[in-house]
């Protein structure tokens, strides 16, 4: 099977603008690509694991990726995908983020010598002239064209501000830039990307009589359309210490029986012929697919010896009901406590379990809260100090273990 033809039997391609050419371009390798990256903060996050998969896919089969960070373009944010405008971020902050993301990605691709590039849009987008840049590139642009865009219809009626409105030509300058410095013919990204590289197609196409090529990818979606990596206390990151190879593990273990086969061929390379045999696992059976899942993508993102304690930790929490050092753990503060014990809506809130008072109290009420196997009955109820010193096991509904302790 041609790569190609692997990418879509995993149902991980979108849209292409020339399919005949960019099957042949990437089937045959040594084609140079580039996915961008926006430092929109200090981490990589699920949503970015499959570009850095497809990344991967690519070099495998002996195509040369680039990774673009957008030290240039994060200083205006993408509108794409957004009901509102983006922070607004300084240098600095910006820095720091392409900073996180290099160690990130250096983790899944290779970027050995000859092997990949790392480069940043602000190298050349930050000391534009923006007289020079609107003759030579916004020329190019049809203003009719950007505003039946997706990306920007979506915004109008809400508003869609100056700044971001250039966003688009600035894409199209990087995809022009990295076809002059490196020889890049081919524009990977997320399907909500299809118009920036479609602008960027154009504008190599207007200035240098030449076409090159762009591929969007399927967005990682839920069985309703919304999308993964996405929990209670916010987004799935792929920082270890933002969410927890433990946590990161539980994640994927929790997918919905629906996405199952889905997750598997978007997010690991485990053979189709592997996935379909799990896929096919029905009622209890599912849950060996899902431990497999969560134990390959965490191996991809964290390394093996984390998934092995993730994997451990899992077994020991919910095969036996027991206890593992590896589970989260929150550490309890003398201050946490009043009169030598702890309401156990506080203990929610500080173990990070419910985001409110209201949100615990209905978990209470609802039967979905248990302490060391003793279901929660009261929104009352308290615990000594004295219970901690061994540790506590929270349990809220059927699947979120934690575990407190004091000092």
């Amino acid at each position: 099977m041609s790569l190609f033809e692997e990418l879509r039997a995993r149902g991980l391609i979108a849209q292409c603008t020339n399919e005949a050419a960019v099957k042949e371009l990437i089937d045959k390798g040594g084609v140079t690509f580039y996915i961008g990256f926006d430092p929109t903060a200090d981490s990589l996050h699920v949503g970015h694991l499959m570009q850095l998969i497809i990344m991967r896919h690519m070099q495998r089969a002996g195509n040369r990726p680039i990774a673009l960070l957008g030290g240039g373009t994060g200083m205006v944010g993408d509108p794409s995908g957004r009901t509102d405008m983006r922070e607004m971020l300084t240098p600095e902050k910006i820095q720091y983020h392409c900073d996180c993301f290099k160690k990130q990605m250096e983790k899944i691709v290779d970027f050995s010598e000859g092997q990949a590039r790392m480069v940043n849009n602000a190298d050349w987008l930050l000391g534009l002239n923006y007289i020079e840049f609107l003759r030579d590139v916004g020329v190019h642009f049809s203003v009719n064209r950007m505003l039946a865009a997706e990306c920007f219809k979506s915004r109008l009626e809400r508003g869609l501000s100056f700044i971001e409105f250039n966003y688009m030509l600035m894409q199209g300058y990087d995809f022009y830039k990295l076809y002059k410095d490196y020889g890049c013919t081919l524009e990977f990204g997320g399907d909500d990307q299809w118009s920036n590289i479609l602008g960027g197609i154009e504008l190599i196409r207007r200035k240098e009589g030449k076409e090159v090529y762009g591929l969007t990818f399927a967005l990682l979606t839920t069985a309703d359309g919304k999308k993964m990596g996405k929990t209670q206390k916010g987004a799935v990151w792929l920082d270890p210490n933002k969410t927890s190879p433990y946590e990161f593990f539980q994640y994927w273990r929790n997918t919905d029986d629906a996405n199952v086969e889905k997750c598997l061929k978007f997010l690991t390379f485990l053979p189709l012929d592997e996935i379909e045999r799990l896929a096919a696992l029905r009622d209890q059976e599912i849950n060996h697919a899902k431990e497999v899942l969560a134990y390959e993508v965490t191996k991809l993102v964290h390394g093996k010896e984390e998934a092995d304690k993730a994997l451990e930790t899992a077994r020991a929490v919910f095969g036996a009901g027991g206890v593992s050092e590896d589970m989260p753990t929150t550490a309890l503060a003398a201050a946490d406590f009043s009169d030598g014990a702890i309401g156990v809506i506080d203990l929610l809130i500080r173990t990070k379990l419910a985001p409110s008072r209201g949100e615990a109290r209905r978990l209470i009420e609802q039967g979905g809260v248990s302490l060391d196997g003793e279901k929660v009955t009261s929104i009352d109820q308290t615990v000594p100090q004295a219970a901690f010193a061994d540790g506590v096991v929270i349990k809220k509904g059927k699947k979120v273990f934690h575990r407190a302790v004091c000092e």
